[in-house]
């Protein structure tokens, strides 16, 4: 029986972020070992909508810590190995290959896998989701031989993959319920941006369309919209959400609710155990609410806090929530979250697509958004939501300088 004293259950972000921290930290040899079902190492997850994608990146790129990294450390790395059960009172997880391994402490970190689409034809081979290094080979390779594509759903993923595949030459179009862009993020004026920047880019955007099947006649493929709609298409990418992975956890004394319930400080309600990233739903002191954050740098920043968790030094993930993405030449970061928000300004120019937007409660600033703007609003924004600021709304919107504006 293998036994180590710590053990991560997911070989994804989490996993390479939290290795490093406790490498930095001072981890023993020998002492922590991952278990992971993918055949890579620890990756980074944003360049396969990016680079890996479009062909600019490979798998040596988007490494968290090479090979060396783990040799070197003593740290067991337990890829294509899928656990088959947990025992908790055990402190046991059984494998399907090899003995069981016993832990001190256990983070599960298993993320998510993408929401699929319920709907006649969604088994189609020219239908394609986004998860995985082998997803975008898939999808880059199938890219290099379609003449027409459609992107599913409004978020960032379909917003990303649109942007990749528009730039090689392939005609897109983006099909969503939603009767805007983004619509749980932009505002009205950001989305009619996008929206816009994209259809000069030869994108077409439907909004308002539900799919309801996807036919095929070879070679032919067609995305059917409520409208009557029947769009051609040699490769279809739905990216219409995640569902965390909790599989594994039903039945156990986990507790569990559309992911894994954990406190502030990511402590779940089994003893030594803990849980980070896609998978956790976590109590948000700076918000004062339960949420999962599914991007990169919520994963990036719990798996470094649940390694000093490990080491003993218990706090809470106090973070805020922070977002960035690339579409064709344009960059763009978001923090906060818009909820309650009963305002919202910009600074710049939103038809040039150099702009900010700033959301308030009365004048608390809550969110904000940054593309090709000063590097003060991009300072200011997450110190600002963190430290609970309250501006002047005016100030907001007409000061040359946001370091010039005197805080209430």
């Amino acid at each position: 029986m293998g036994a180590h004293r710590f053990v991560i259950l997911g070989g994804g972000m989490v996993a390479g972020y939290a290795a490093k921290q406790l490498v930095e930290n001072g981890l023993d040899s020998g002492t922590l070992a991952i278990v992971s079902q993918d055949a890579f190492l620890p990756y980074e997850r944003p360049p396969l909508s990016k680079g890996l994608l479009a062909g600019r990146e490979q798998v040596s790129d988007i490494l968290i810590n090479d090979e060396a990294f783990y040799r070197e450390h003593g740290i067991a790395t337990m890829l294509g190995t899928r656990v088959e059960r947990v025992d908790f009172e055990a402190r046991t997880l059984h494998l399907d290959q090899g003995e069981p391994l016993t832990y001190e402490k256990l983070v599960i970190a298993t993320g998510a896998s993408p929401r699929m689409l319920d709907i006649p034809g969604a088994d189609r081979e020219a239908v394609r989701y986004l998860r995985t290094i082998d997803d975008a080979y898939a999808i880059r390779e199938a890219a290099g031989r379609a003449k027409r594509a459609v992107t599913i759903g409004g978020g960032f993923i379909s917003m990303e993959v649109a942007s990749v595949l528009a730039a090689q030459g392939v005609e897109v179009t983006m099909v969503f319920p939603e009767d805007r862009v983004w619509k749980k993020v932009f505002t009205p004026e950001i989305s009619a941006f996008f929206e816009r920047y994209y259809g000069e880019r030869g994108v077409r955007v439907e909004s308002g369309q539900q799919v309801t099947s996807i036919e095929s006649e070879s070679p032919t493929t067609e995305v059917v919209t409520s409208s009557g709609g029947r769009l051609g298409a040699d490769l279809v990418v739905a990216g219409i959400g995640i569902e965390p992975n909790v599989a594994l956890f039903k039945g156990t004394s986990l507790k569990v609710d559309h992911g894994i319930m954990v406190n502030e400080c990511l402590e779940t309600n089994v003893q030594d155990v803990y849980a980070a990233g896609d998978i956790v739903r976590y109590r948000d002191l700076l918000f004062g609410k339960t949420r999962r954050a599914d991007h990169w740098d919520n994963a990036v920043e719990q798996g470094k806090h649940v390694a000093e968790q490990l080491t003993g030094e218990r706090k809470p993930f106090i973070h805020v929530p922070y977002f960035f993405s690339d579409v064709f030449d344009l960059s763009y970061e978001y923090w906060g979250d818009t909820e309650g928000a009963t305002s919202v300004s910009y600074r710049g120019d939103v038809e040039s697509g150099a702009f900010s937007a700033w959301w308030q409660r009365r004048e608390t600033v809550i969110a904000a958004f940054v593309m090709n703007r000063p590097d003060e609003e991009r300072e200011l924004a997450p110190q600002w939501i963190a430290e609970r600021e309250d501006v002047p709304g005016d100030a907001l919107r007409g000061a040359a300088n946001l370091r010039e504006i005197r805080l209430s």
